[in-house]
């Protein structure tokens, strides 16, 4: 049982926010409701798009991630979680203004990979084309010690960004052929583990057989709800 209080900045997208929460309560290692963990979850879509935010004449989202920071804070939340990963290309700024506890979503995939035994090494990673470019998961990784691999340009073009689009407008199912097609792909050139570094890929990837997939996924929405559940238990 704990009395601290988990901020969920959500709503990029709902439906990723939404299995977090589920996961968040399925993890936990609770036998009654009391047990759980005291969470709010500030779930607004209307976030400007944060790929289209890191083109030009693009629309910040700082503003409204940090109104959704303060409102959380001002629910007595000690730490906040953000089941995105594009929106973490702010981290640093809103880690500033939050003033509190805020578990990074990489880090808490690194922890994830040393859970299932994968300490270094090859390992492919998909997400966004924006996550992609900004290294976000690369740089930290690296130093680490995992080598990043990620799906081609051709690959992102065709299979990848389609499919979180899919998830996005709630086709969930038909997100699953080509998320797996890229994620066998990536074990093929040698990737030993592969990283969802997008919220919304799990979910798809959740839409058909595990079986069929060649090598172990890192879901990032679990990564994070473990990550949190570690902050809550401390």
């Amino acid at each position: 049982m704990t009395d601290r209080v988990l901020g969920v900045l959500g709503g990029m997208g709902p439906l990723a926010s939404a299995q977090f929460m589920l996961r968040l309560t399925l993890l936990t290692p609770a036998s009654k409701d009391q047990e759980h963990i005291p969470a709010v979850l500030w779930s607004d879509p209307r976030v400007p798009d944060r790929g289209e935010a890191m083109r030009p004449g693009g629309t910040d989202p700082l503003p409204w991630l940090l109104r959704g920071i303060d409102g959380l804070k001002r629910a007595g939340c000690g730490a906040i979680v953000i089941p995105c990963n594009t929106a973490h290309a702010w981290y640093d700024r809103m880690a500033q203004s939050a003033e509190v506890t805020m578990p990074h979503i990489v880090d808490a995939a690194a922890v994830d990979l040393a859970r299932i035994g994968i300490r270094s090494g090859r390992i492919g990673l998909m997400g966004t084309a924006m996550t992609l470019r900004t290294k976000l998961y690369q740089q930290r990784l690296a130093g680490l010690g995992w080598e990043c691999i990620e799906p081609t340009d051709e690959q992102m073009a065709r299979l990848v960004s389609p499919a979180i689009a899919r998830v996005k407008a709630n086709q969930v199912a038909d997100a699953y052929e080509p998320l797996a097609e890229v994620v066998n792909d990536l074990a093929a050139r040698g990737a030993v583990a592969v990283v969802l570094g997008c919220t919304e890929i799990p979910l798809g990837i959740q839409a058909g057989p595990s079986a069929r997939l060649n090598v172990p996924v890192i879901d990032t929405i679990d990564a994070l709800a473990r990550a949190a559940i570690a902050w809550a238990r401390a």
